[in-house]
């Protein structure tokens, strides 16, 4: 299957570079390795454009949507912000290696992340998976395993990997979950900046369910401070039959269940958004529930269909699989109409 996010075309700054010479120097203090990864992360992850999108409004008649486009980080996904934070993490705790289960674009962050850490870094992939962000990782000396069965069993492999040979587990689900949700809730406080309150609605697309769990917590956190007026209502969208959290919403769940793993057949659009189990996805059902938000399904058709109407009407190159947030946010406005106000779907980039 391919799966193939790029950044927007921007290198890695001189000035990045410069920095990971001292990450990568032993003999340097571990504090000053750190902080200079920690400025790596400053001047390369987050602070993704929030753009309104009248080109499309006019199109499908809702006003002031805007586009939160994570193509702007360096490999042109939001997987950056938690590969970055968790090479941050494990420079600080002293490993040398890191390890994970991906499908394509989490494998690209974390061997970005980790060539500029100094770090080794051991990347899972199932080996029916046909990935062309393989190239990605190559180019910086990660070292690829191809593993038997499904997306699920690399992040078993991957898991038991890290436990005997103690590398950093960097995997969904694991020890490092409230990190990882940290960072995405870097999102939530972005667009807040922004904004300067929340939006009526943030729309995300869903396979672990970490993004969506992990902006809903950042914009909670901005409501128990006393930033916003609201929290907004999380709508989660992922490929047709073939997700936990939105057939558990569907099906009036207040827990994830699993689906049957032979049921889950990959395309070369949803395969960023299908799993049989969705590691977070209790978090994930938990924030649109709490939320009062909605989840649906996304067909291949519709997810094109987006894809193509934003590179046509507003100039944004982006992942199919990731305008299922866009599709579930338009699904249900034309089941209960929004009045206006204003709507956020994040976004990521491909070639």
């Amino acid at each position: 299957m391919l799966d193939g996010a790029t950044g927007s075309g921007a290198a890695i700054s001189q000035e990045s570079l410069e920095l990971s010479k001292i990450v990568k120097d032993a003999s340097q203090p571990t504090i000053e390795r750190v902080n200079s990864f920690e400025d790596i992360i400053n001047i390369e992850v987050g602070d993704t454009s929030l753009t309104r999108v009248r080109n499309v409004e006019r199109e499908i008649g809702l006003r002031q949507i805007f586009m939160k486009f994570e193509g702007g980080n360096p490999t042109g996904t939001q997987k950056d912000r938690i590969a970055f934070a968790q090479c941050l993490d494990a420079l600080r705790r002293g490993y040398d290696t890191v390890t994970l289960a991906t499908c394509g674009n989490y494998g690209a962050s974390m061997a970005l992340a980790t060539w500029l850490a100094g770090l080794n870094c051991i990347v899972c992939i199932p080996e029916s998976y046909h990935t062309q962000r393989i190239k990605d990782m190559e180019k910086f000396g990660v070292t690829i395993t191809r593993t038997p069965g499904a997306y699920e069993d690399a992040v078993l492999f991957s898991q038991k990997l890290a436990e005997k040979e103690e590398f950093y587990d960097s995997n969904p689900g694991g020890i490092n979950t409230a990190l990882q949700l940290q960072a995405y809730g870097e999102l939530a406080f972005e667009i807040y900046d922004f904004m300067r309150d929340a939006p009526k609605v943030v729309a995300v697309p869903v396979s672990n369910g970490t993004l969506l769990a992990g902006i809903h917590r950042g914009f909670v956190s901005l409501y128990k401070r006393g930033k916003t007026s609201r929290i907004p209502k999380m709508i989660a969208a992922s490929s047709t039959n073939k997700n936990p959290i939105i057939l558990s919403y569907k099906k009036g769940l207040d827990h994830c269940i699993d689906l049957a793993p032979e049921s889950i057949k990959e395309t070369k659009i949803n395969e960023p958004l299908i799993n049989w189990h969705s590691y977070d996805g209790e978090e994930a059902l938990h924030a649109i529930n709490h939320s009062n938000g909605w989840a649906t399904w996304a067909s291949d058709n519709k997810l094109s269909h987006y894809s193509k109407l934003l590179k046509e009407k507003e100039g944004l190159n982006v992942l199919p699989a990731s305008t299922a947030g866009l599709v579930g946010l338009l699904e249900m406005h034309k089941s209960e109409p929004f009045e206006g106000d204003r709507f956020v779907a994040i976004l990521t980039g491909r070639k």
